[in-house]
């Protein structure tokens, strides 16, 4: 562990000199702010010297990022340290479940059908949708260092049509069960549990069994043994449906009319995201999943995308990150995901995927069907 230790503070210190030679220091209020105040602000404790130095030296690296972000006027959002800002890549790789293989997923699926809407696409929707709004949303939770985005992305969306099909009905339903008990053996998305899943593995499992609550089958970061007999069931589905991959105007009224929906994106730089607009590169490997809350535009114009995350309410706006979103359908920008196996995606599939939006947020979506409570 020391020797470990000692490898990463190298590596860190040469990123420092590297960086140091080539950064410009930017006037912002975030100079002021010292790795002391971080560690009162954060409640940061180390078990180490040798780890405490590491932390340091992270989130001073951080705390540059932060000002050469800010001090960017072509960015139309704002950076700002927080309780990640000390974790080095691979602590941050654990925040995302691992990438998903959505063309060799779609052959695995034991109940799948494809979403169609009943009506054309409505040009006269909403400018804005937030469902927060209609009190069917709950808390932002933390998934902790347990790579399992995925099942907070398929519990929040749940919850959310629970309260759409119950008259606002609120429960909070066990992301900790789908961690502990959904199977996959294909690898998609990762090898399962904190190592990484995907949304349609976690809904298919609550059609076959229903899920329990929360509060009998709290989540505590790990993976555990499936203890799914041992609780009532408390909600279940009827199916689910896939959107159309890379459709802007299904999702765009599927969020509006029938609900949150469950989406992935490419996240690997949304660790500093503090308010605004996300505008910066994403690059192209989908790698997170996380839930598409509505959209809208801001007061100077620009349009965005709602985005409820999984990193606790003291990450971005209150655990929520406004995404970049294109005008119109013709205005998408499509990219290819060159790392559709990184992190053990499912096996067999191909080498590269088409994603388009920002983020690659037009990827793969998915909600449930016929939601109802099990009395």
């Amino acid at each position: 562990m020391r020797t470990t230790l000692r490898l990463l503070i190298i590596a860190v210190l040469g990123v420092v000199i590297n960086t140091h030679l080539t950064w410009k220091q930017s006037l912002t209020a975030e100079l002021d702010y010292t790795f002391e105040h971080y560690k009162v602000e954060f409640n940061k404790s180390y078990k180490t010297e040798a780890e405490h130095k590491m932390r340091e030296l992270i989130f001073n690296e951080s705390l540059k990022k932060v000002n050469e972000i800010n001090s960017n006027k072509s960015y139309t959002w704002k950076a700002a340290i927080n309780h990640i800002s000390d974790r080095i890549p691979a602590e941050l790789d654990s925040l995302m479940g691992k990438n998903r293989d959505i063309h060799f997923f779609n052959s695995r699926i034991t109940n799948k059908h494809t979403f169609k809407s009943t009506t054309p696409f409505l040009k006269e929707l909403p400018s804005q949708v937030d469902w927060r709004e209609q009190g069917v949303t709950t808390p932002v939770k933390n998934q902790g260092s347990c790579g399992s985005c995925w099942a907070f992305s398929v519990s929040a969306v749940l919850e959310s049509h629970i309260s759409i099909n119950n008259s606002q009905k609120s429960v909070l339903v066990s992301p900790q069960e789908l961690v502990d008990c959904v199977e996959n053996p294909h690898k998609c998305g990762g090898t399962g549990g904190c190592s990484g899943a995907t949304q349609e593995l976690g809904f298919e499992y609550i059609q076959n069994n229903g899920i329990s609550l929360n509060s009998e089958y709290p989540y505590f970061a790990k993976e555990g043994k499936c203890q799914n007999r041992e609780h009532k069931r408390i909600a279940s589905i009827g199916s689910f449906s896939k959107l159309p991959e890379n459709d802007y105007n299904m999702l765009l009224q599927t969020v509006a009319i029938n609900g949150p929906v469950a989406i992935s994106v490419a996240a690997s730089e949304w660790q500093f995201y503090d308010s605004g607009v996300f505008n910066s590169f994403c690059g192209t490997t989908v790698n997170h999943a996380v839930t598409l809350e509505g959209y809208g535009t801001d007061e100077n114009g620009n349009n965005y995308w709602l985005v409820r995350n999984s990193w606790g309410e003291g990450w971005g706006e209150k655990g929520y990150i406004r995404v970049m979103r294109e005008k119109s359908a013709k205005d998408v920008v499509c990219d290819v995901d060159k790392n559709p196996h990184d992190g053990s995606a499912c096996e067999g599939g191909p080498t590269e995927v088409t994603v388009c939006g920002h983020c690659g947020i037009l990827s793969d979506s998915s909600i449930p069907i016929d939601v109802k409570l099990i009395k």
